[in-house]
């Protein structure tokens, strides 16, 4: 039997309209075709700034880095502070560690901003090596900075983490703030749920991070929020060499 109610009221079932594998109904179907809106005269540009005209930027923007960096070959992204002064230790540490690793034949992969990002880049250009910087649109930096040999601007966070995440060896994390947490985690999650392959995460400078770690060790882990072996993805050192020696053991076939 029936559970409807006597007189109830049906949807028309004629009232539909389906446009590749989205279904509108009643007040969602449009009164004009896709052609018909194609076709008419000059309007409005608001579509240009819409959600489906989006994706397309988005798309261009995976092609883009796709195209440019399928070819760059083994690279190590350096993360770092923009806000990072030359006349800090952190910053010779930053172009050490981008020297260090263009000798090692890897490129190094920046955020292309200043401070620490520059240090980087820096020292992979001194080196003579690959220097790459990967930038993003924000209404507080000035572009990238001028030791970038190869760089691509990004609109959009996500698409430029996955270039990141993408052609990375590994990663190396220099002291910063919000966003070069942003980029630990992001690489430290995708590790632990097995969305990417494993790869070393080395944090530089063992005062600046010594902190963050005793919290995971002695609270996250503690409570079993995360496993022994999320932690020991982490490796910290002050040491530039050492930090690049971790990246090139990682990749040497064990014995």
């Amino acid at each position: 039997m029936s559970d409807e109610q006597p007189g109830a009221a049906r949807p028309d079932a004629g009232d539909r309209r389906q446009t590749g594998p989205v279904t509108l109904r009643r007040g969602r179907v449009p009164t004009t075709t896709t052609d018909q809106r194609l076709l008419q005269g000059p309007t409005r540009v608001d579509w240009l700034h819409a959600d489906p005209w989006r994706v397309m930027r988005i798309q261009s923007e995976f092609v883009e880095g796709f195209g440019s960096l399928s070819e760059l070959g083994p690279a190590v992204a350096v993360f770092g502070s923009a806000r990072t002064r030359p006349s800090d230790p952190a910053y010779a540490m930053g172009v050490e560690v981008g020297r260090l690793l263009a000798e090692a034949g890897y490129a190094v992969i920046t955020g292309g901003g200043p401070g620490a990002m520059e240090a980087a880049n820096r020292g992979a250009f001194e080196a003579r090596g690959t220097s790459v910087g990967l930038g993003i649109e924000l209404p507080f930096e000035t572009g990238l900075n001028e030791f970038v040999d190869l760089g691509i601007n990004f609109r959009y966070f996500f698409a430029r983490k996955v270039m990141f995440l993408k052609y990375s060896h590994g990663f190396i994390v220099l002291p910063g703030g919000f966003g070069t947490l942003d980029e630990l985690f992001e690489a430290v999650t995708l590790a632990q749920t097995r969305k990417v392959t494993e790869f070393p995460v080395v944090l530089m400078g063992t005062s600046y991070w010594q902190g963050l770690i005793d919290w995971l060790r002695d609270t996250v882990l503690a409570d079993g929020m995360i496993g022994p072996e999320d932690l020991d993805r982490l490796i910290l050192t002050d040491d530039p060499a050492e930090a690049v020696a971790a990246i090139t053991a990682y990749e040497e076939p064990a014995p």
